[in-house]
Protein backbone atom coordinates (compact mmCIF):
# COMPACT_ATOMS: atom_id res chain seq x y z
CA UNK A 1 0.00 0.00 0.00
CA UNK A 2 1.29 3.40 -0.98
CA UNK A 3 2.31 6.35 1.74
CA UNK A 4 0.29 8.91 1.21
CA UNK A 5 1.55 12.45 2.27
CA UNK A 6 0.02 15.67 2.81
CA UNK A 7 0.37 16.98 -0.98
CA UNK A 8 -0.81 13.44 -2.65
CA UNK A 9 -4.08 13.69 0.07
CA UNK A 10 -4.46 17.83 -1.41
CA UNK A 11 -4.73 16.96 -4.80
CA UNK A 12 -7.15 14.22 -4.41
CA UNK A 13 -9.12 16.06 -2.07
CA UNK A 14 -11.40 19.26 -2.55
CA UNK A 15 -9.93 21.12 -5.84
CA UNK A 16 -10.77 24.42 -4.11
CA UNK A 17 -9.07 24.24 -1.66
CA UNK A 18 -6.08 22.72 -3.32
CA UNK A 19 -5.92 25.46 -5.76
CA UNK A 20 -5.46 27.89 -2.76
CA UNK A 21 -2.97 25.93 -0.92
CA UNK A 22 -0.58 24.80 -3.74
CA UNK A 23 -0.89 28.46 -5.30
CA UNK A 24 0.08 30.19 -2.28
CA UNK A 25 3.64 29.20 -1.91
CA UNK A 26 4.04 29.68 -5.68
CA UNK A 27 2.65 33.15 -5.69
CA UNK A 28 5.65 33.75 -2.69
CA UNK A 29 8.13 31.81 -4.71
CA UNK A 30 7.37 34.18 -8.24
CA UNK A 31 7.60 37.33 -6.14
CA UNK A 32 10.81 36.63 -4.93
CA UNK A 33 12.03 35.36 -7.32
CA UNK A 34 11.21 38.57 -9.32
CA UNK A 35 12.79 40.73 -6.48
CA UNK A 36 16.16 38.65 -7.40
CA UNK A 37 15.88 39.57 -11.19
CA UNK A 38 15.13 43.16 -10.37
CA UNK A 39 18.26 43.54 -7.31
CA UNK A 40 20.68 41.57 -10.09
CA UNK A 41 19.47 44.23 -12.94
CA UNK A 42 20.25 46.71 -10.33
CA UNK A 43 23.64 45.12 -9.72
CA UNK A 44 24.51 44.88 -12.96
CA UNK A 45 23.95 48.28 -13.89
CA UNK A 46 26.75 49.38 -11.70
CA UNK A 47 29.00 47.41 -13.79
CA UNK A 48 28.55 50.10 -16.65
CA UNK A 49 26.60 50.29 -20.33
CA UNK A 50 29.20 47.26 -21.59
CA UNK A 51 28.11 45.11 -19.00
CA UNK A 52 24.45 45.61 -18.99
CA UNK A 53 25.13 45.66 -22.98
CA UNK A 54 26.74 41.74 -22.59
CA UNK A 55 23.35 40.74 -20.22
CA UNK A 56 21.19 42.27 -23.48
CA UNK A 57 22.79 40.08 -26.08
CA UNK A 58 22.92 36.99 -23.95
CA UNK A 59 19.51 37.78 -22.35
CA UNK A 60 17.38 35.86 -25.32
CA UNK A 61 19.88 32.71 -25.41
CA UNK A 62 19.13 32.30 -21.48
CA UNK A 63 15.50 32.58 -22.25
CA UNK A 64 15.47 29.13 -24.85
CA UNK A 65 17.41 27.62 -21.84
CA UNK A 66 14.99 28.56 -19.74
CA UNK A 67 11.69 28.09 -21.79
CA UNK A 68 12.79 24.70 -22.19
CA UNK A 69 14.09 23.47 -18.31
CA UNK A 70 10.27 25.25 -17.55
CA UNK A 71 8.49 23.65 -20.19
CA UNK A 72 9.98 20.25 -19.12
CA UNK A 73 9.27 20.64 -15.53
CA UNK A 74 5.42 21.64 -16.93
CA UNK A 75 5.56 18.03 -18.57
CA UNK A 76 6.86 16.31 -15.64
CA UNK A 77 4.29 17.77 -13.36
CA UNK A 78 1.62 17.33 -15.09
CA UNK A 79 2.34 13.33 -15.82
CA UNK A 80 2.75 13.02 -12.03
CA UNK A 81 -0.12 14.79 -10.87
CA UNK A 82 -2.24 12.68 -13.45
CA UNK A 83 -0.53 9.42 -12.62
CA UNK A 84 -1.02 10.25 -8.86
CA UNK A 85 -4.62 11.00 -9.97
CA UNK A 86 -4.85 7.52 -11.00
CA UNK A 87 -3.11 6.06 -7.99
CA UNK A 88 -0.26 4.63 -10.52
CA UNK A 89 2.44 5.32 -7.61
CA UNK A 90 4.58 3.29 -9.98
CA UNK A 91 4.25 4.95 -12.97
CA UNK A 92 3.86 8.48 -10.69
CA UNK A 93 8.02 7.33 -9.84
CA UNK A 94 8.96 6.22 -13.70
CA UNK A 95 7.49 9.73 -14.96
CA UNK A 96 9.95 11.69 -12.28
CA UNK A 97 13.00 8.92 -13.13
CA UNK A 98 11.96 10.09 -17.00
CA UNK A 99 12.18 13.44 -16.30
CA UNK A 100 15.60 14.01 -14.43
CA UNK A 101 17.30 11.77 -17.21
CA UNK A 102 15.77 13.58 -19.77
CA UNK A 103 16.42 16.82 -17.97
CA UNK A 104 20.37 15.94 -17.62
CA UNK A 105 20.41 14.65 -21.37
CA UNK A 106 18.62 17.94 -22.76
CA UNK A 107 21.68 19.92 -20.53
CA UNK A 108 24.45 18.43 -21.32
CA UNK A 109 23.41 18.23 -25.06
CA UNK A 110 22.05 22.32 -24.85
CA UNK A 111 25.70 22.95 -23.18
CA UNK A 112 27.68 21.34 -25.86
CA UNK A 113 26.01 22.89 -28.34
CA UNK A 114 26.10 26.53 -27.17
CA UNK A 115 30.09 26.36 -26.35
CA UNK A 116 30.75 25.31 -29.61
CA UNK A 117 27.81 28.08 -31.25
CA UNK A 118 27.59 30.99 -29.07
CA UNK A 119 30.64 33.00 -30.18
CA UNK A 120 29.51 33.12 -33.94
CA UNK A 121 26.09 33.06 -32.70
CA UNK A 122 26.90 36.51 -30.99
CA UNK A 123 29.17 37.88 -33.80
CA UNK A 124 26.31 37.66 -36.37
CA UNK A 125 24.32 40.00 -34.44
CA UNK A 126 26.85 42.42 -34.42
CA UNK A 127 28.41 41.80 -30.91
CA UNK A 128 32.71 42.78 -31.31
CA UNK A 129 35.29 44.38 -29.11
CA UNK A 130 35.35 44.61 -25.54
CA UNK A 131 31.47 43.86 -25.31
CA UNK A 132 31.77 40.22 -26.64
CA UNK A 133 34.80 39.57 -24.34
CA UNK A 134 31.86 40.67 -21.60
CA UNK A 135 29.03 38.64 -23.07
CA UNK A 136 31.02 35.47 -23.71
CA UNK A 137 32.68 35.67 -20.04
CA UNK A 138 28.83 35.24 -18.69
CA UNK A 139 28.01 33.27 -21.03
CA UNK A 140 30.25 30.59 -20.78
CA UNK A 141 29.79 29.93 -17.17
CA UNK A 142 25.84 29.86 -17.11
CA UNK A 143 26.28 27.54 -20.45
CA UNK A 144 28.65 25.06 -18.91
CA UNK A 145 26.11 24.68 -16.15
CA UNK A 146 22.95 24.10 -18.30
CA UNK A 147 22.29 20.54 -17.23
CA UNK A 148 21.78 21.74 -12.97
CA UNK A 149 20.16 24.64 -14.43
CA UNK A 150 17.49 21.72 -16.21
CA UNK A 151 17.17 19.30 -13.14
CA UNK A 152 16.30 22.57 -11.11
CA UNK A 153 13.28 23.15 -12.98
CA UNK A 154 12.35 19.65 -13.79
CA UNK A 155 12.84 18.73 -10.05
CA UNK A 156 10.78 21.80 -9.12
CA UNK A 157 8.19 20.29 -11.36
CA UNK A 158 8.38 16.96 -9.83
CA UNK A 159 7.52 18.37 -6.47
CA UNK A 160 4.63 20.52 -7.69
CA UNK A 161 3.39 17.30 -9.48
CA UNK A 162 3.12 15.37 -6.14
CA UNK A 163 1.64 18.48 -4.46
CA UNK A 164 4.40 19.55 -2.06
CA UNK A 165 4.43 23.25 -3.05
CA UNK A 166 5.77 23.88 -0.24
CA UNK A 167 8.77 22.43 -0.98
CA UNK A 168 9.34 23.71 -4.50
CA UNK A 169 8.70 27.28 -2.60
CA UNK A 170 12.08 26.91 -0.11
CA UNK A 171 13.99 25.92 -2.92
CA UNK A 172 12.65 28.61 -5.55
CA UNK A 173 13.11 31.40 -2.61
CA UNK A 174 16.07 29.86 -1.05
CA UNK A 175 18.17 30.16 -4.19
CA UNK A 176 16.66 33.96 -5.17
CA UNK A 177 17.64 35.11 -1.67
CA UNK A 178 20.85 33.81 -1.88
CA UNK A 179 21.40 35.47 -5.45
CA UNK A 180 20.65 38.53 -4.29
CA UNK A 181 23.36 39.19 -1.07
CA UNK A 182 25.89 36.69 -3.93
CA UNK A 183 25.57 39.15 -6.49
CA UNK A 184 27.29 42.13 -4.49
CA UNK A 185 29.72 40.26 -2.77
CA UNK A 186 31.16 38.18 -6.20
CA UNK A 187 30.71 41.54 -8.23
CA UNK A 188 32.28 43.92 -6.15
CA UNK A 189 33.94 42.50 -3.28
CA UNK A 190 35.90 39.86 -5.28
CA UNK A 191 36.31 41.61 -8.35
CA UNK A 192 34.68 39.17 -10.79
CA UNK A 193 32.61 42.09 -12.72
CA UNK A 194 30.43 40.06 -14.90
CA UNK A 195 31.61 36.86 -14.40
CA UNK A 196 30.60 37.57 -10.61
CA UNK A 197 27.10 37.94 -11.68
CA UNK A 198 27.21 34.45 -13.40
CA UNK A 199 28.42 32.75 -10.84
CA UNK A 200 26.19 34.31 -7.82
CA UNK A 201 23.65 32.61 -10.85
CA UNK A 202 25.25 29.67 -10.82
CA UNK A 203 25.87 28.91 -7.20
CA UNK A 204 22.52 29.99 -5.84
CA UNK A 205 21.01 27.25 -8.25
CA UNK A 206 23.14 25.14 -7.33
CA UNK A 207 21.82 25.17 -3.77
CA UNK A 208 18.23 25.28 -4.50
CA UNK A 209 19.11 21.94 -6.19
CA UNK A 210 20.90 20.54 -3.44
CA UNK A 211 17.89 20.94 -1.72
CA UNK A 212 16.17 19.20 -3.79
CA UNK A 213 18.70 16.69 -4.11
CA UNK A 214 18.81 16.08 -0.33
CA UNK A 215 15.16 16.18 0.09
CA UNK A 216 14.50 13.31 -2.92
CA UNK A 217 17.54 11.13 -2.97
CA UNK A 218 18.98 11.45 1.11
CA UNK A 219 16.33 12.07 3.29
CA UNK A 220 14.01 10.49 1.34
CA UNK A 221 10.34 12.36 2.42
CA UNK A 222 8.82 12.85 -0.56
CA UNK A 223 6.12 10.90 -2.09
CA UNK A 224 7.97 9.85 -5.19
CA UNK A 225 10.41 6.84 -4.69
CA UNK A 226 13.17 8.33 -7.42
CA UNK A 227 15.58 4.73 -7.67
CA UNK A 228 17.73 3.79 -10.80
CA UNK A 229 17.32 0.66 -8.76
CA UNK A 230 15.31 -1.92 -10.82
CA UNK A 231 13.51 0.74 -13.49
CA UNK A 232 12.08 0.09 -16.00
CA UNK A 233 11.79 2.41 -19.02
CA UNK A 234 8.40 3.45 -20.01
CA UNK A 235 8.10 5.07 -23.85
CA UNK A 236 3.93 6.42 -23.33
CA UNK A 237 5.31 8.31 -20.14
CA UNK A 238 8.37 9.70 -21.90
CA UNK A 239 5.51 10.64 -25.05
CA UNK A 240 3.12 12.02 -22.44
CA UNK A 241 5.97 14.57 -20.81
CA UNK A 242 7.43 15.80 -23.70
CA UNK A 243 3.37 16.21 -25.51
CA UNK A 244 2.83 18.58 -22.63
CA UNK A 245 6.93 19.90 -22.29
CA UNK A 246 7.88 20.46 -26.10
CA UNK A 247 4.50 23.31 -26.47
CA UNK A 248 4.97 24.61 -23.07
CA UNK A 249 8.50 25.84 -24.24
CA UNK A 250 7.23 27.00 -27.64
CA UNK A 251 4.35 28.73 -25.65
CA UNK A 252 6.80 30.77 -23.81
CA UNK A 253 8.90 31.14 -27.10
CA UNK A 254 6.13 32.67 -28.78
CA UNK A 255 5.61 35.52 -26.05
CA UNK A 256 9.04 36.54 -26.75
CA UNK A 257 8.20 37.03 -30.31
CA UNK A 258 5.31 38.78 -29.91
CA UNK A 259 6.86 41.29 -27.50
CA UNK A 260 9.72 41.77 -30.01
CA UNK A 261 7.54 42.52 -32.68
CA UNK A 262 5.63 44.75 -30.04
CA UNK A 263 8.57 46.75 -29.98
CA UNK A 264 8.84 47.07 -33.75
CA UNK A 265 5.31 48.81 -33.91
CA UNK A 266 6.43 51.14 -30.98
CA UNK A 267 9.79 52.09 -32.54
CA UNK A 268 7.31 52.86 -35.94
CA UNK A 269 4.43 54.41 -33.57
CA UNK A 270 6.61 56.69 -31.40
CA UNK A 271 10.39 56.09 -32.01
CA UNK A 272 13.13 55.37 -29.35
CA UNK A 273 10.63 57.49 -26.95
CA UNK A 274 8.18 54.58 -27.73
CA UNK A 275 10.43 51.61 -27.08
CA UNK A 276 11.10 53.27 -23.27
CA UNK A 277 7.17 53.58 -22.34
CA UNK A 278 6.75 50.40 -23.80
CA UNK A 279 9.20 48.50 -21.82
CA UNK A 280 8.61 50.37 -18.32
CA UNK A 281 4.93 50.09 -18.65
CA UNK A 282 5.17 46.18 -19.60
CA UNK A 283 7.68 45.42 -16.82
CA UNK A 284 4.93 46.96 -14.85
CA UNK A 285 2.41 45.05 -15.94
CA UNK A 286 4.53 41.87 -16.38
CA UNK A 287 5.18 42.10 -12.05
CA UNK A 288 1.52 42.29 -11.66
CA UNK A 289 1.02 38.57 -13.52
CA UNK A 290 3.37 37.25 -11.07
CA UNK A 291 0.90 36.10 -8.64
CA UNK A 292 -1.12 34.80 -12.11
CA UNK A 293 1.88 32.72 -12.63
CA UNK A 294 2.14 31.49 -9.35
CA UNK A 295 -1.71 30.07 -9.85
CA UNK A 296 -0.45 28.61 -13.17
CA UNK A 297 1.34 25.88 -11.63
CA UNK A 298 -1.22 25.15 -9.41
CA UNK A 299 -3.89 24.53 -11.76
CA UNK A 300 -1.98 22.56 -14.62
CA UNK A 301 -1.24 19.78 -10.96
CA UNK A 302 -4.95 19.91 -9.48
CA UNK A 303 -6.76 19.29 -12.95
CA UNK A 304 -3.89 16.76 -13.50
CA UNK A 305 -5.25 15.19 -10.58
CA UNK A 306 -8.70 15.52 -11.32
CA UNK A 307 -8.19 14.07 -15.32
CA UNK A 308 -6.14 11.03 -13.88
CA UNK A 309 -9.24 10.53 -11.04
CA UNK A 310 -11.19 10.42 -13.91
CA UNK A 311 -13.45 12.59 -12.32
CA UNK A 312 -15.02 15.57 -14.55
CA UNK A 313 -16.79 17.20 -11.31
CA UNK A 314 -13.55 18.36 -10.11
CA UNK A 315 -11.56 19.16 -13.41
CA UNK A 316 -14.69 21.80 -13.71
CA UNK A 317 -14.77 23.28 -10.37
CA UNK A 318 -10.46 23.67 -10.06
CA UNK A 319 -10.79 25.20 -14.02
CA UNK A 320 -13.96 27.69 -12.48
CA UNK A 321 -12.42 28.32 -9.14
CA UNK A 322 -9.03 28.72 -10.19
CA UNK A 323 -10.48 31.85 -12.58
CA UNK A 324 -12.21 33.39 -10.03
CA UNK A 325 -9.24 33.52 -7.44
CA UNK A 326 -7.40 34.48 -10.39
CA UNK A 327 -9.65 37.06 -11.32
CA UNK A 328 -9.80 38.55 -7.40
CA UNK A 329 -6.36 39.35 -7.55
CA UNK A 330 -6.05 40.52 -11.20
CA UNK A 331 -8.60 43.19 -10.36
CA UNK A 332 -6.60 44.62 -7.05
CA UNK A 333 -3.61 44.61 -9.71
CA UNK A 334 -5.37 46.54 -11.55
CA UNK A 335 -7.00 49.01 -9.67
CA UNK A 336 -3.55 49.80 -8.01
CA UNK A 337 -1.79 50.23 -11.00
CA UNK A 338 -4.25 52.40 -12.39
CA UNK A 339 -4.69 54.44 -9.40
CA UNK A 340 -1.37 54.93 -8.10
CA UNK A 341 0.27 55.30 -12.21
CA UNK A 342 1.35 58.78 -11.54
CA UNK A 343 3.68 57.16 -8.55
CA UNK A 344 4.68 54.35 -10.22
CA UNK A 345 5.63 56.60 -13.24
CA UNK A 346 7.62 58.58 -11.26
CA UNK A 347 10.30 55.85 -10.65
CA UNK A 348 10.91 55.50 -14.32
CA UNK A 349 11.23 59.21 -15.16
CA UNK A 350 13.19 60.66 -12.17
CA UNK A 351 15.92 62.27 -14.41
CA UNK A 352 16.06 65.26 -16.57
CA UNK A 353 15.51 62.44 -19.81
CA UNK A 354 13.21 60.35 -17.97
CA UNK A 355 10.63 63.04 -17.24
CA UNK A 356 10.07 63.66 -20.90
CA UNK A 357 8.04 60.39 -21.04
CA UNK A 358 6.29 60.54 -17.86
CA UNK A 359 2.56 61.37 -19.46
CA UNK A 360 2.89 59.11 -21.77
CA UNK A 361 3.81 56.18 -19.28
CA UNK A 362 1.00 57.16 -16.59
CA UNK A 363 -1.24 56.51 -19.95
CA UNK A 364 0.38 53.36 -20.88
CA UNK A 365 -0.04 52.11 -17.59
CA UNK A 366 -3.62 52.63 -17.28
CA UNK A 367 -4.42 51.42 -20.39
CA UNK A 368 -2.52 48.17 -20.42
CA UNK A 369 -3.57 47.95 -16.64
CA UNK A 370 -6.84 46.64 -18.21
CA UNK A 371 -5.13 44.00 -20.15
CA UNK A 372 -5.34 42.25 -16.33
CA UNK A 373 -8.68 41.05 -15.74
CA UNK A 374 -8.66 38.76 -18.72
CA UNK A 375 -5.39 37.26 -17.83
CA UNK A 376 -6.90 34.58 -15.77
CA UNK A 377 -9.37 33.32 -18.16
CA UNK A 378 -6.73 32.41 -21.12
CA UNK A 379 -3.55 31.69 -18.67
CA UNK A 380 -5.26 29.22 -16.66
CA UNK A 381 -6.93 27.53 -19.65
CA UNK A 382 -3.87 27.01 -20.91
CA UNK A 383 -2.54 25.40 -17.59
CA UNK A 384 -5.57 23.24 -17.77
CA UNK A 385 -5.05 21.82 -21.00
CA UNK A 386 -1.41 21.20 -19.66
CA UNK A 387 -3.02 19.38 -16.97
CA UNK A 388 -5.11 17.31 -18.97
CA UNK A 389 -1.87 16.51 -21.35
CA UNK A 390 -3.37 18.01 -24.69
CA UNK A 391 -0.12 20.41 -24.87
CA UNK A 392 -1.11 21.04 -28.41
CA UNK A 393 -4.33 22.94 -27.58
CA UNK A 394 -2.20 24.89 -24.82
CA UNK A 395 0.26 26.36 -27.45
CA UNK A 396 -2.54 27.18 -29.77
CA UNK A 397 -4.05 29.41 -27.49
CA UNK A 398 -0.55 31.11 -26.80
CA UNK A 399 -0.01 31.35 -30.19
CA UNK A 400 -3.40 32.98 -30.53
CA UNK A 401 -3.35 35.51 -27.66
CA UNK A 402 0.57 36.33 -28.39
CA UNK A 403 1.23 36.23 -31.73
CA UNK A 404 -1.96 36.64 -33.58
CA UNK A 405 -4.53 38.61 -31.32
CA UNK A 406 -1.89 40.94 -29.85
CA UNK A 407 -0.35 41.65 -32.96
CA UNK A 408 -3.01 41.70 -35.22
CA UNK A 409 -4.84 44.30 -32.78
CA UNK A 410 -1.55 46.59 -32.47
CA UNK A 411 -1.28 46.47 -36.28
CA UNK A 412 -4.45 47.96 -36.79
CA UNK A 413 -4.37 50.35 -34.36
CA UNK A 414 -1.29 51.80 -35.20
CA UNK A 415 -0.94 51.25 -38.63
CA UNK A 416 -5.02 50.84 -40.16
CA UNK A 417 -6.88 53.13 -37.69
CA UNK A 418 -3.59 55.59 -36.97
CA UNK A 419 -4.00 55.81 -33.10
CA UNK A 420 -0.55 56.61 -32.43
CA UNK A 421 1.35 54.95 -29.55
CA UNK A 422 -1.48 54.00 -27.54
CA UNK A 423 -2.71 51.77 -30.32
CA UNK A 424 -0.06 49.05 -28.96
CA UNK A 425 -1.65 49.46 -26.02
CA UNK A 426 -5.11 49.32 -26.77
CA UNK A 427 -3.97 46.18 -28.90
CA UNK A 428 -2.17 43.96 -26.29
CA UNK A 429 -5.70 44.80 -24.23
CA UNK A 430 -8.10 43.83 -26.68
CA UNK A 431 -6.44 41.27 -28.23
CA UNK A 432 -5.84 39.89 -24.68
CA UNK A 433 -9.47 40.06 -24.41
CA UNK A 434 -10.86 38.24 -27.74
CA UNK A 435 -8.05 35.47 -27.00
CA UNK A 436 -9.45 35.06 -23.58
CA UNK A 437 -13.05 34.83 -24.46
CA UNK A 438 -11.96 32.16 -27.24
CA UNK A 439 -9.65 30.45 -25.16
CA UNK A 440 -11.90 29.66 -21.79
CA UNK A 441 -14.81 28.87 -24.52
CA UNK A 442 -12.82 26.34 -25.97
CA UNK A 443 -11.66 24.90 -22.08
CA UNK A 444 -15.53 24.65 -21.44
CA UNK A 445 -16.26 22.67 -24.34
CA UNK A 446 -13.11 20.37 -24.09
CA UNK A 447 -14.36 19.37 -20.40
CA UNK A 448 -18.04 18.91 -21.69
CA UNK A 449 -16.93 17.18 -24.71
CA UNK A 450 -14.87 15.04 -21.68
CA UNK A 451 -17.15 14.02 -19.61
CA UNK A 452 -19.80 13.10 -22.26
CA UNK A 453 -17.31 11.06 -24.49
CA UNK A 454 -14.35 9.89 -21.69
CA UNK A 455 -17.25 9.46 -18.98
CA UNK A 456 -14.88 11.68 -16.51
Amino acid sequence: MENETKGTLLLKGDPKIAIRKLSLPMILAMLVQTLYNLVDGIWVAGLGSNALAAIGLFFPIFMIIIALASGLGIGASSEISRKIGEKNKEGADSAAIISILLAIGLGLTTAIILLITIKPILQSIGADGKTLKLTLDYAYILIIFSPLLMFNNVSNGILRGEGDAKKAMYAITAGSLLNIFLDPLFIYGFKLGIKGAAYATVISFSISSFLIIYWMFIKRNTYLNITFKDYTYDNNILKNILKVGIPASLSQISMSIAIFVLNVFAVKAGGDLGVAIFTSSWRIINFGTVPLIGITMAVTTVTGAAYGQRNGEKLSTAHLYSIKFGLIISFIVMITIFIFAPQIAKIFTYSKDGSLIYNDLVKALRVMSLFLPGVPFGMFTSSMFQGIGHGAKSLIVSINRTIIMQVLFSWLYVFIFKIGLSGVWWGIVTGNAVSSVITFTWGRMTIKKLRQIEGI
